[in-house]
């Protein structure tokens, strides 16, 4: 707990702010005391009203899910309501950016009472069993079931399928490591109906706090990428795990002595982050980036296949810029696709982008292997709002049938014009399993392997995407590794691996 900070001026009310002409009725089931406070204090100062009950002059309704917001308030009166049913998300994302989001992703639609009753009695006569055979209370736990919103404004989701009251600030994923996060259909994919495919399916967006210190993640986010990118391992995993534990903090940092208690944040952090709150940057970051040599090895380690020791290679050659090393001709094939695509790499994802991409890649999967699975681990299994690229975790439940399933899909992926360009392809499933002494090293022995780049359909943006297949039992822990982050990797690893 943070120690009494002395208390600040509020900022003045704005009538004509963010928020202006909206009236507002916030449902308080699922949300602790303190974050509505806030959030109630902020749609003040921005120019809202808030409204103690439903009425015709409410204009927006807040909840954390269907779920909590039916418990608060009956289905009845809701289905009366004109006004915008939204989930938090959008206020918090709209509050971080400052300025109003679209609402339309974050529309939070019921289904009639008709339908929501068919879909319990359905539910019940399955012995509360997904469609994967999974039961539902370990498919979907208390703190990650997912919350089904929809880019199509109008688009109806169950109750069943939307989270329950989130008790913690920090995101955590299901307990079930085998279970698809998203449901899919049975409709196949084809060149012509692979536009088709995305855009229908409902965006998950489980629970986020909003990062309220990005002034000082940001510049250690930074740093972290130049260590990383100068070899020096040790302190980019420094600054990587004090930005985990400050981007979850409930309150801005005004004084160090808010943080020097808490793990990851020593004494050099400590110093780092009064120099930032003081003088709103950092005499470190800034020294980096006028080094020629820091910030040219730097830049070149973000290419794609290019490592630090290769960067320093390229840098001691005499090149300063991406243009120069187009004509190196010590590039690989998988570093000059890194190159050429370096701006595409570097574009995030959206988050309903990449649950499109799930649903589309399991689809091409059962057409090849009915009963496959296949999940999106990575960034977007940790609920981020953005991803640098696929990280899909692949298996099969009866243990064998992954063996030589890549190469078929692979191959099925290029034939939709999914999959663009190859930048890593390995086969070890047909090798004999790995001894103990393997399996302690980490190889990749019976794990199949590609990276590449894909286009979402209809565009030719490429981004990255990771195909990893694993042999049924040892699937979990290719799935939290492949989950992450790098903090809990490095932390658990002689666990995971």
């Amino acid at each position: 707990m943070a120690p009494k900070r002395t208390k600040k001026q509020s900022p003045p009310f704005d009538p004509d702010g963010m928020f202006a002409g909206m009236a507002v009725f916030l449902a308080e089931n699922g949300v602790q005391p303190r974050r509505l406070q806030i959030w109630k204090q902020k749609l003040e100062q921005m120019g809202a009203s808030i409204e103690d009950r439903l009425s015709k002059k409410v204009t927006h309704v807040f909840a954390m899910n269907s779920d909590s917001l039916l418990k608060q308030i009956g289905r009845e009166r809701l289905s009366r309501f004109k006004g915008s049913v939204l989930l938090y998300k959008w206020l918090e994302d709209s509050l971080s950016i400052g300025e109003k989001v679209s609402e339309a992703p974050f529309v939070l639609a019921l289904k009639s009472g008709a339908a929501a009753a068919s879909s319990k009695k359905s539910l019940e006569e399955t012995g509360s069993k997904g469609a994967d055979g999974h039961d539902s209370s370990d498919v979907e736990t208390s703190e990650h079931k997912r919350i089904r919103t929809s880019p199509e404004y109008h688009k109806t989701v169950s109750s069943e399928d939307t989270a329950s009251a989130v008790n913690n600030d920090a995101y955590t994923g299901s307990d079930d490591l085998s279970a698809p996060l998203v449901p899919v259909n049975s409709s196949p994919t084809t060149p012509d109906s692979l536009n088709k495919t995305v855009g229908t399916s409902d965006s998950s967006l489980p629970y986020s706090p909003p990062d309220q210190n990005q002034n000082i993640t940001e510049i250690f986010g930074k740093l972290m990428n130049i260590y990383r990118a100068l070899g020096d391992d040790r302190r980019s995993f420094s600054y990587s795990k004090a930005i985990a534990v400050i981007e979850k903090l409930p309150f801005r940092i005004e004084s160090v002595d808010q943080v020097k208690h808490l793990p990851a944040i020593g004494k050099s952090m400590q110093d780092h982050i009064q120099e930032i709150v003081n003088t709103g940057k950092l005499s470190k970051l800034e020294h980096f980036e006028t080094d020629e040599k820091v910030r040219t090895i730097s830049l070149f380690g973000e290419v794609w296949g290019i490592g630090p020791a290769t960067a320093l290679k390229l840098y001691e050659k005499g090149h300063r810029t991406l243009e120069d090393l187009k004509n190196d001709d010590s590039l690989t094939n998988s570093q000059r696709l890194g190159l050429k695509y370096f701006d595409d790499i570097k574009t995030r994802i959206p988050r309903h982008e990449v649950q499109e991409m799930e649903h589309l890649l399991q689809n091409a999967a059962e057409e090849i292997l009915p009963g496959v699975m296949v999940v999106c681990g990575g960034s977007y299994r940790r609920g981020k709002a953005s991803c640098g690229d696929l990280d899909i975790v692949i298996t099969h439940p009866d243990g064998k049938s992954h063996i030589g399933f890549l190469r078929k899909y692979v191959k099925h992926l290029k034939d939709i014009k999914f999959l663009r360009e190859d930048l890593v392809f390995s086969i070890h499933s047909e090798e004999p399993f790995p001894t103990e002494y393997n399996k302690l090293q980490g190889t990749d022995a019976g794990v199949d392997t590609y990276f590449g780049l894909y286009t979402y359909p209809g565009r030719e943006l490429r981004h990255r995407i990771d195909l990893k297949v694993y042999p049924r039992d040892i699937y979990a822990f290719g799935l939290i590794a492949w989950t992450g982050n790098d903090v809990l990797n490095r932390r658990y690893a002689h666990f995971i691996f």
